[in-house]
C-alpha cells in the first residue's frame, strides 16, 4: 500500500501486536520526511497519566533525523499499541527495528 519495505522484525511486531495502524502511519509520515533526512528515527511513547489527563492525548510519535533533531511530532488521543515505547528506523524506504539496522 505505501510502497515501503518491512524487515522481518517489523513484520513480527505488526502481527504480534496487531499494530498495522502504527506501521501504516509511520511509513506514510516518514516517507514524506525523506526530503529532509535520509535517516528517520521514529519514537512512539505513551504519555504519563498526568499528561494524558491534562492534554487528552494518550501517546506521541516523534520523528527525528540522525542528529536527534525533531522533524515532526504527532499526538494520538487513543492507542491500542501494547508497548509504552518503541523506536523504529526508516532508511532507504525500509521500516525496521533498531537492531535490524
Amino acid at each position: 500500500m505505501t510502497g515501503t519495505r518491512y524487515t522481518d522484525g517489523l513484520k513480527f511486531l505488526a502481527n504480534t501486536a496487531e499494530c498495522y495502524w502504527l506501521i501504516t502511519d509511520t511509513s506514510i509520515i516518514a516517507k514524506n520526511l525523506m526530503d529532509r533526512s535520509s535517516f528517520i528515527t521514529i519514537d512512539f511513547k505513551r504519555l504519563l497519566v498526568e499528561i494524558q489527563d491534562s492534554t487528552g492525548y494518550e501517546a506521541e510519535i516523534v520523528y527525528g533525523d540522525d542528529n536527534d533533531n525533531i522533524l515532526e511530532s504527532y499526538r494520538y488521543r487513543v492507542t491500542d499499541f501494547p508497548l509504552d515505547e518503541i523506536r523504529l528506523f526508516f532508511i532507504n524506504d525500509t521500516l525496521m527495528l533498531p537492531n535490524e539496522y
